[in-house]
């Protein structure tokens, strides 16, 4: 029986698990929107509800929770900057996931995952930023 197992372990290690979350939160702060599959995509939702949740409490004691569990300092301050602010009205709910179909090569079942209220120039504005900046450059 699995009583007191609450999250899929996804074929990972413990210590695995914890940086894919932290490298696909911070993802998905940066981008506003990924796709990936869907238990990653189930298992990311609590994770990020619980960063924007802090993030609107705000202080430096959630700033630095935030910072040790995203492990990117220019996210946590667009969490903290940008999308707390975003959310603070709303009572919870900021994330949604979307069904996508299922992957070519093995037919895992894919979903888009994004915030509720998100910026639609958020996905791939650094890319374009790096792309511009190689353009003047040359």
């Amino acid at each position: 029986m699995r009583h007191g197992n609450a999250f899929r372990k996804l074929n990972r290690t413990h210590s695995h698990r914890t940086a894919m979350f932290a490298n696909m939160a911070a993802a998905l702060i940066q981008h506003e929107q990924i796709t990936t599959t869907l238990p990653k995509a189930k298992e990311l939702r609590p994770v990020v509800e619980k960063l924007v949740t802090l993030a609107r409490r705000g202080g430096l004691h959630s700033r630095r929770i935030i910072a040790a569990r995203l492990r990117d300092e220019a996210m946590t301050k667009k969490l903290m900057d940008v999308l707390a602010p975003r959310y603070s009205t709303r009572p919870g709910g900021y994330i949604r996931i979307l069904k996508a179909g299922f992957r070519f090569g093995d037919n895992a079942a894919m979903a888009v995952i994004e915030f509720v209220e998100r910026d639609e120039k958020a996905k791939g504005a650094v890319d374009r930023a790096r792309i511009a900046a190689e353009a003047e450059a040359a």
